[in-house]
């Protein structure tokens, strides 16, 4: 199997010298390869969005999310077939890649429902016969750069609206995940679009600069690490484009003597083990405060102990295998790292071998008690599944720690007592708070919200900040004297 390209309405093979493979992560087998396309491609593929964007543009916002509704009607039908797909490239469970493509569908249907989201306003007789409104005007040609960890999902986290606001747009993959794409540009050449409306270019970091570099290209959505996040806003900001950058995280999870502990413990270990600890909401640290030390450190680390490790495609798996061999030494460097710097490794997932998947990436459930604030392990994301449990004395505490840290993607809370889960909503500085939640995921009709580090840009992702972000206000004032009019 090998990625190609899609670009003005055709399946076209690259001409790149260089291509990778591809590697299901729980095998090690090699799926196909990818190629990493020369910059003439993307310029192949923004010219081709550029000439399709009138046309585009003109037509009623209303026929622009005709398309979508169609594509929903054809997701739902390839739902299972696409899971499957990312199973076996990204690694997660089947269920889990399930539930992405449920958020990739409720995206499209917000989307859907653009033509009224989008609506501009107007007054009468700001002045004597004069009238002033606001309409909102798609921005031009627009591209995704897309993280491997959510490989349908977060792409259509923008695409599906700046589609029906009017613009054209290209999504580069992960190099690592790209057939999962490759399956949604069928479902869109099933839909009939217009030809230079959506385009795909493979690759990595040539063609994300070809695509910051060129000057039709009027905005920048992306999600993946702070590094790169800050690069690709700060080159896309020096070219005077749009830019919504969602970097990384270090989430952390609160849990008060009186949380109900049962349900706590479920809810955390799910957050920081599913997916493998490979998303952006996973929780990588839990502050016990007084009295939860004891209780929560032993229900967690029985819980991570038990948690079924295997092929996310084989019933009953619940942790499947991180992206690569590379991110596996990765992450248990990190777990060594951190017992050195005093860590006390309760659930060591390090080494973990599975029957009949000796070739896969595999990392067990983790939990280092006693994470020391100065610690590596304590400030750098992991992404996997690792879980940090420091143990503090009061809210107030846990609350500084959070603020003090470089990022602000998510913070959680576990307590009955709404006095402090308010406190902790009102004065924990990140952009997605849980109250006895630990995966704080917007819904669609919600901004994907993010601070600091987390995030570099204004507008976020989803609901009603993609549209702003996908369209460009235009102000007109008018006046008709009486002397102009017709008479009848």
């Amino acid at each position: 199997m090998k990625a190609i390209n899609f670009i003005n309405g055709s399946w076209l093979d690259s001409k790149a010298t260089q291509y990778l493979d591809v590697m299901n992560p729980a095998t090690g087998d090699v799926l196909g390869t990818v190629p990493l396309s020369p910059a003439v491609e993307v310029i192949k593929a923004v010219d081709a969005a550029s000439q399709a964007f009138p046309d585009w543009r003109r037509l009623p916002a209303q026929d622009r999310a005709q398309f979508l509704f169609k594509y929903k009607y054809l997701l739902e039908a390839s739902l299972d077939d696409i899971a499957r797909t990312i199973t076996m490239e990204c690694g997660k469970t089947f269920e889990e890649s399930r539930a992405e493509m449920r958020r990739l569908i409720e995206n499209v249907e917000i989307a859907c429902g653009i033509p009224m989201m989008m609506q501009g306003y107007n007054n009468e007789d700001i002045a004597p016969g004069i009238d002033e409104m606001m309409i909102r005007q798609p921005v031009g040609v627009c591209a995704a750069v897309a993280p491997f960890n959510f490989p349908a999902m977060v792409p259509f986290w923008f695409l599906p609206y700046a589609l029906v606001c009017g613009n054209t747009y290209i999504v580069k993959p992960s190099e690592r995940v790209p057939f999962t794409m490759q399956k949604l540009f069928a479902l869109f050449e099933q839909v009939g679009l217009p030809k230079g409306v959506v385009n795909l270019v493979n690759g990595t970091k040539e063609a994300v600069d070809a695509l910051l570099d060129h000057p039709a290209v009027r905005a920048i959505s992306f999600v993946g690490s702070t590094p790169t996040a800050r690069y690709i806003y700060s080159r896309a900001a020096a070219g005077g484009k749009r830019a919504q950058c969602q970097g990384g995280a270090k989430n952390p999870i609160v849990i008060l003597p009186d949380a109900d502990m049962e349900m706590t413990t479920r809810i955390v270990a799910d957050s920081a083990f599913g997916c493998a600890g490979q998303r952006c909401l996973a929780a990588s640290l839990a502050f016990t405060v007084a009295e939860a030390r004891d209780s929560f450190t032993e229900a967690i680390s029985d819980t991570a102990a038990k948690r079924v490790v295997g092929y996310g495609l084989e019933n009953g798996v619940q942790v499947g295998p991180v992206i690569s061999q590379q991110s596996r030494t990765r992450i248990e460097e990190l777990i060594a790292r951190g017992v050195s710097e005093g860590a006390y490794a309760r659930v060591d997932g390090r080494g973990t071998m599975i029957k009949g998947f000796e070739d896969g990436s595999f990392v067990r459930p983790t939990i280092l008690e006693n994470v020391p604030v100065a610690s590596e392990v304590f400030q750098t994301e992991i992404f996997g599944p690792v879980l940090g449990v420091i143990h503090l004395d009061s809210v107030e505490q846990a609350i500084e720690l959070i603020n003090n840290g470089p990022y602000g993607n998510m913070a959680c809370i576990f307590t009955r007592d709404g006095a402090a889960a308010r406190k902790f909503r009102y004065e924990a500085e990140v952009g997605n708070v849980g109250i006895n939640v630990g995966i704080a995921a917007p819904m669609a009709f919600f901004p994907f919200s993010g601070w600091k580090d987390s995030f570099f840009g204004d507008l976020h992702g989803q609901g009603m900040d993609a549209i702003e972000f996908f369209t460009q206000k235009k102000v007109v004032v008018e006046r008709w004297p009486k002397e102009w009019s017709r008479k009848f």
